[in-house]
């Protein structure tokens, strides 16, 4: 997976993980993918309903360890 970007935000609550993804994405080119890391448990379900408001695809999730790993292709 080519990874354009990446957003680091381990510590932050909700809605801090979403408000940096969209300033990420906001940096990219359409399709290409930017990588958000998070340790805010609420994130998997901020990051599902992220993509569908906003028609950027949630391309992947996955949870390693304490750390939430979000996928997004900027629309």
């Amino acid at each position: 997976m080519d990874i354009a970007k990446e957003v680091d935000a381990r510590g932050l609550n909700c809605p801090l993980p979403i408000l940096k993804a969209k300033k990420g994405l906001a940096e990219l080119q359409s399709g290409e993918l930017l990588r958000v890391l998070s340790t805010d448990p609420g994130s998997v379900r901020d990051f599902q309903a992220f993509a569908k408001q906003t028609g950027n695809e949630l391309v992947e999730q996955q949870t390693a360890g304490d750390e939430f790993i979000h996928v997004l292709r900027r629309r």
